[in-house]
């Protein structure tokens, strides 16, 4: 029974992309380009996704997707021009891979409407411009990151790993909130110094691959606990590692406990929600056009999912008195946590992470 409801989701889930993606004539409303990734591929695509067909089967409007042939501006951009061709009024892009088609598409579309995930738009010398009919949402990864390095910690775990793929600021904002919250829990818990052991490591991509795969092998063979992946599919290596070592992993963007038994929490990005709040705005005419808005904690554009966590003591109560913290900034929890660059828009570098608990071993 299992392999025949396995069967029929798979042709299901064929036909939902073949019919999604195709570039004909099919007009359509509402659309989505795809970045890197598929439209099913339980991370950012699908999360935007989601919720744009969301508010489309509510409100009973066309809807469509379209998968470039390849990840560059030019493809992304006859993506964005077939979408308007067959009448799309609003484009959703998920991905900083955006930006700049995005930065060129706003002028080139002005009455088109562009929600840009992930990112702002900025042309190649990244002098950035937010048009009117178009908005710019970026997440509080730091946050989430934050939760997860804590929970993990307040989990009774002490050899973590964290593995991202490119170092663009989303990862490292995961990244560095990883930490940051490790060594927040280690004080609470009066935890000796350097009593916690933290791999980190960037992958430089965001597929699965065997080097990624092999990579956290050796982390889990060497006592890693658990394993932070913020990089697409590089989560799958990890967790076809944690399976064959009988270890856990922590997923990213979208609850993936789904994906595999190994995934005991996900540090979420509200993606569905902030398109479809997007797209609602667009719809009721409040639409922020210009602006570029942060989804964080206190609109609960983050979150750890929490209602498939598989920790052994680490109790919700603990997590919503955390989550409130960050939600009010209480004693400047939020707002003193680092992120990729300082307000200045200074780059911070990992070294510059006051930690004490916590021994940060960089794998470069």
């Amino acid at each position: 029974m299992k392999k025949l409801l396995a069967l029929a989701l798979a042709v299901v889930l064929a036909l939902s992309v073949f019919a999604g993606c195709a570039a004909g004539g099919k007009k359509a409303e509402l659309a989505l380009i795809t970045d890197i990734g598929t439209i099913d591929d339980k991370s950012f695509n699908q999360g935007a996704w989601e919720g744009l067909v969301k508010y489309a089967e509510e409100k009973g409007i066309s809807h469509q997707y379209y998968q470039p042939t390849e990840k560059s501006t030019t493809a992304y951009l006859e993506s964005i021009d077939q979408a308007v061709k067959n009448g799309a009024k609003v484009i959703v892009t998920p991905g900083f891979l955006f930006e700049e088609p995005v930065y060129i598409a706003q002028d080139q579309y002005p009455d088109v409407t562009f929600i840009l995930i992930d990112g702002n738009p900025h042309d190649a010398d990244y002098n950035y411009k937010t048009a009117d009919n178009c908005v710019g949402i970026t997440y509080a990864e730091e946050q989430v990151g934050f939760l997860a390095g804590y929970a993990a910690v307040k989990d009774g775990m002490t050899k973590l790993g964290y593995m991202g793929g490119m170092a663009v600021p989303a990862v490292v904002k995961y990244g560095y909130g990883f930490v940051q919250g490790a060594e927040y829990a280690a004080q609470e818990l009066g935890m000796a110094d350097g009593s916690i052991e933290l791999m980190y490591n960037y992958t430089g991509g965001f597929d699965a691959t065997p080097e990624a795969q092999n990579q956290a092998a050796s982390w889990y063979n060497n006592g890693t606990e658990v394993i932070f992946a913020a990089g697409g599919a590089v989560g799958n290596s990890v967790m076809a590692a944690a399976e064959a070592a009988g270890t856990k992993v922590i997923g990213v963007d979208v609850d993936q406990s789904g994906e595999s038994e190994t995934v005991i929490t996900s540090a979420m990005k509200g993606l569905g929600t902030s398109v479809y709040d997007m797209i609602a705005a667009y719809y009721n005419g409040s639409f922020p056009g210009g602006e570029n808005k942060v989804y964080d904690a206190a609109n609960n554009g983050v979150a750890l999912a929490m209602d498939t966590a598989k920790f052994d003591s680490f109790a919700k109560a603990d997590y919503d008195t955390l989550f409130a913290a960050l939600q009010n900034n209480t004693n400047n929890i939020a707002s003193d946590i680092l992120k990729n660059v300082d307000a200045d828009n200074n780059e911070i570098a990992l070294t510059d992470i006051p930690v004490k608990a916590v021994v940060v071993i960089e794998v470069k």
